[in-house]
Order: structure tokens, then C-alpha cells, then sequence
């Protein structure tokens, strides 16, 4: 099946976007453990930043009028789609390890493909069932042939679990609920909105906690953690995901999720945390030819 151009660029842009998210896994997880940074410090970091950069782009790019309603809509939309992820996300790193993480996140497309079921009439097919089991099963493999990665599961602590399927299924809820709201506007318009109202929602719980960090005692390395995590994690990643969730369907989108432990194992790999096997490269095929499968569902377009 040929892929149209408009497709093929919501394809590249969910691909890096997690690829990017696969990265950061692992530089979270450094921050989380050495960093001097709580979560809801972090998130305050991420979204106040990330928040300026879209309204600095928003003055030089076409002006969009975005009715009263709709900018409700969006500032919900903010809530799940950045902030409740995001915090989420950041409780888990801190309790989990990376490989239990990545096993975890692996349910998102199967509860991204529920929710799109509900909100979007999206038929659930046996070609995007087949799919994401086939991908599932090769990441899941991959996974537990690398407990070296993450230190075994010693170190993640039950909360982390539920913090990390809460993330999972608050991610998915939006993919599958917000796509029309998402389909009228433009990345920036967007993510100007829900990173303004992350900020201001959370700002009544984090300021105590910004008050008494100590932002001195914060190592030179975590701080340049902290700009990958702003700059890449959080505003060309949160630029990308509406761009690829208003070409290609809610499933799908969530299907490149599964890049998100390659890229994290990958990185262990090239600062001799892991080693390459014939093990990872067959999990690593089986979980592209699962994205492919869902691709010819002919819903999934």
C-alpha cells in the first residue's frame, strides 16, 4: 500500500518523537536519582520553558483565532495530554528501572487502540491486532533478554508500577479522545495553550517545592540533562506529536511508542551498559514488521 506524502510526515514525526522520548528514559532516570529535582520542580522546569518557546514561535508564525470553547477544550486537553503524563512520568522513572519501565509502556498502544475504539469509532481489525502483538511480543523479548540494562527489578517499587500504567493509560486517553480538537489547530497554537495552562494548574503545588531546591547544589551534567529534557523532551517532541496525530490514526501513533525501549537499550548499548545480540536485532525487526502490519489495516491510515 503507497503511503501518501501527508502521512509519510506523520509517520517521520511520531517516529522521532519517541525516538527522542526513548532518550530520555534514560536521562530522567539520571536526573530522578542524582539530579536534586522532585517531579512536580522538574515538570515546573519543562513546562514553564517549553511554554516560552511556543509563545516566542507563536509571534512569528501565523495567528490563529481559537474560539472560547475551543481554548476550554485545549486546556483540558493540556491537563491530560501534558501535565498528568508528564508528572506521572516522572514519579515512575524515579521508582522504577529503565527495563521495567519499557515492558510497562508496552500496553499503551493496546489502550490507545480502546479508547480510540470509543471516542473515534475506530474499528479494531485483526491486522491491527495481529500487528500490535507482534510488536508487543518482540519488544516484550527484547526486554527480558536485557535485565542488565535496568539492574533487575530489585530497585522499582510498587507505586512506580502504578504511576507508570497511570501514564500509560492518561497518554492513551488522550490520543484517543483529543484528535478532532487537535485536527483544527496548528502545533503551536496548541501547545502554546497547554503548556501555559500545565504551568498555571500546577504552579499551587510545586511553589513550595521550587522555594526550598536548591538549585546551586544541582550537577553541571544533570543540568545539561535538564536542556535535553526541555528543549528536545518537551518542545520539539510536544511540536512534533500533534503533527503526527493529525495525519495517521490514534493506534498508530502510539505504535511507534515500541521505539521508545530500542532507543533507551540502544543508548545503554553505546555507553557500554549493554552489549548487541542477534537477540535485540530479531526483537528490534519484530517490532517494525508489527508497525508495518498495523499500517496496512486499512483503519489505520
Amino acid at each position: 500500500m503507497k503511503i501518501s506524502k501527508d502521512k509519510a510526515v506523520g509517520h517521520l514525526a511520531s517516529a522521532a518523537t519517541y525516538i527522542i522520548f526513548g532518550v530520555n528514559i534514560i536521562a530522567c532516570r539520571d536526573i530522578a536519582t542524582d539530579g536534586g529535582l522532585s517531579p512536580i520542580v522538574l515538570f515546573s522546569i519543562r513546562a514553564l520553558v517549553a511554554g516560552m518557546l511556543f509563545w516566542i514561535v507563536s509571534l512569528i508564525v501565523p495567528r490563529e483565532k481559537v474560539p472560547a470553547g475551543d481554548l476550554l477544550k485545549i486546556a483540558a486537553a493540556g491537563i491530560i495530554g501534558i501535565m498528568l503524563p508528564q508528572l506521572t512520568f516522572l514519579h515512575a522513572v524515579a521508582r522504577t528501572t529503565p527495563v521495567d519501565l519499557s515492558i510497562i509502556t508496552t500496553i499503551t498502544p493496546i489502550l490507545t487502540m480502546l479508547f480510540a475504539a470509543v471516542f473515534l469509532k475506530e474499528p479494531i481489525t485483526w491486522k491491527k491486532v495481529s500487528g500490535v502483538a507482534v510488536s508487543f511480543g518482540g519488544i516484550l523479548w527484547l526486554i527480558l533478554q536485557s535485565t542488565a540494562v535496568g539492574g533487575g527489578a530489585a530497585t522499582t517499587q510498587p507505586l512506580g508500577i502504578v504511576f507508570c500504567i497511570a501514564n500509560c493509560a492518561i497518554f492513551a486517553f488522550y490520543l484517543g479522545s483529543c484528535r478532532p480538537l487537535i485536527r483544527r489547530y496548528s502545533s503551536v497554537t496548541l501547545m502554546k495553550w497547554m503548556f501555559l495552562v500545565s504551568f498555571i494548574v500546577t504552579l499551587p503545588f510545586s511553589w513550595r517545592r521550587i522555594a526550598v531546591t536548591d538549585f546551586v547544589a544541582v550537577p553541571r551534567h544533570v543540568w545539561w540533562e535538564v536542556a535535553f529534557l526541555v528543549f528536545f523532551a518537551t518542545f520539539v517532541a510536544y511540536f512534533l506529536i500533534p503533527i503526527g496525530q493529525k495525519r495517521i490514526r490514534p493506534t498508530l501513533v502510539s505504535m511507534y511508542g515500541y521505539l521508545q525501549p530500542i532507543i533507551a537499550i540502544g543508548v545503554a548499548i553505546a555507553t557500554g551498559m549493554d552489549s548487541l545480540t542477534l537477540t535485540k536485532v530479531a526483537a528490534a525487526i519484530l517490532v517494525f514488521v508489527g508497525v508495518y502490519v498495523v499500517t496496512q489495516s486499512r483503519a489505520a491510515s
